[in-house]
């Protein structure tokens, strides 16, 4: 019996930087090398600011695919009829502005993370998509992988009873003393600085494992503490460290999350159960591999597991099939990373520098009530 077709979804990319390179690298994946055969991608076309800068994008990193459209500009390509719906990876101060475009245009929307400046944006977002009837979701990657969904099943069988305190880094050293102030991480008119950039991946983990816990009944944090290091250059944040309080009728646990871009990673995530340890190695945006540690009653470790996944490409086309299932279905949201979720994170990341008293430049911030 032969399989069904799959649903084609047709990508525009917003973006020729980095980021959208190692995102349209992922999407030229066979699916069924990851054994996906309901789903598949097309690029069909990439925005830049020029479209000279699109084409080289689309001859150096799609082989020169001469189906797919390049533009000067992101409005055309939102005008363009054959774009089911869009990447965006740009600088995330951008994301606000490009994203409620695209919304408009009525383009389902797949937004690189953080997804916007600030909570009230993100609102505003939801509310465009909401009005229009299109898909929209955080690109928070890490949260569709086959590895990061083993670790959830672990964390919610039973077997080490419940989780009690998760402690997370990721950190990078980008030297700071030395690049220029216009840099990204260093400049504030780009929202730079450790937590945005870094923050989301040590957030996720407790969101997952301690926020998506069954036994956490999805109730809001209880209490959010904040504290940030800033660089004398521009202000902005190197370092960031903020502890998250769940305190639930079935589930009492602590996450303490930090993130520096002036010093190299620390351990990953270690999460402490009544009954064992998950230890997951750096990098914690994409694990390779896990760790988990059975304890007696005396705390000693009595059986130790290593786990890992292998499939082809790096990660990024995993979140790419739930955009392309959710759109098939008809959904607006994801159900594994729906709305609720980036607005928990966008809440924290805004009372962090509240609590910080890092404040952004006039202009920045879009929406801000």
């Amino acid at each position: 019996m032969s399989s069904p077709t799959p649903f084609v979804f047709k990508w525009g990319i917003v973006s020729t930087g980095g980021i959208a390179t190692k995102y349209v690298s992922d999407l030229l994946v066979d699916p069924k090398t990851r054994d996906v055969h309901d789903v598949a991608h097309k690029i069909v076309a990439v925005g830049s600011r020029s479209v000279a800068k699109a084409q080289d994008f689309i001859d150096a990193k799609i082989n020169g695919d001469k189906n797919i459209k390049a533009y000067g500009s992101y409005d055309d390509l939102y005008a363009d009829p054959n774009v089911d719906g869009v990447y965006i990876g740009t600088p995330h101060t951008f994301h606000y502005a490009n994203a409620i475009d695209a919304l408009k245009a009525k383009k389902h929307v797949l937004c690189e993370k953080p997804v916007t400046s600030n909570a009230a944006e993100l609102r505003a977002l939801i509310a465009a998509a909401k009005e229009n009837g299109v898909f929209f979701m955080e690109a928070l990657w890490t949260r569709f992988q086959p590895l990061s969904l083993e670790i959830k099943q672990v964390a919610y069988s039973g077997e080490l009873g419940l989780p009690i305190a998760l402690h997370a880094d990721l950190s990078e050293d980008f030297d700071i003393e030395n690049i220029p102030t216009t840099h990204r991480m260093l400049d504030p008119m780009l929202g730079g600085g450790a937590l945005l950039d870094l923050g989301p991946y040590p957030l996720i983990w407790a969101t997952m494992l301690l926020f998506e816990h069954p036994a956490n009944e999805g109730k809001q944090p209880s209490n959010i503490t904040g504290s940030l290091l800033k660089t004398p250059r521009t202000g902005v944040d190197s370092s960031a460290a903020f502890t998250l309080t769940f305190d639930a009728a079935k589930l009492r646990a602590q996450a303490h999350l930090t993130c520096s871009m002036n010093v190299r990673p620390a351990d990953g995530v270690i999460v402490r159960f009544e009954r064992g340890t998950i230890r997951i190695p750096q990098p914690i945006w994409r694990p390779k591999s896990f760790t988990v540690e059975y304890t007696d009653a005396k705390g000693e470790v009595v059986k130790q597991e290593e786990r890992k996944k292998e499939y082809v490409g790096v990660g990024w086309h995993f979140q790419a099939d739930e955009v392309a299932r959710c759109v098939r279905d008809g959904k607006t949201e994801s159900e594994q990373w729906g709305h609720e979720k980036s607005i928990l994170e966008m809440t924290i990341f805004d009372e962090v520098r509240k609590q910080g008293g890092y404040v952004f430049p006039p202009g920045v911030e879009k929406v801000t009530q």
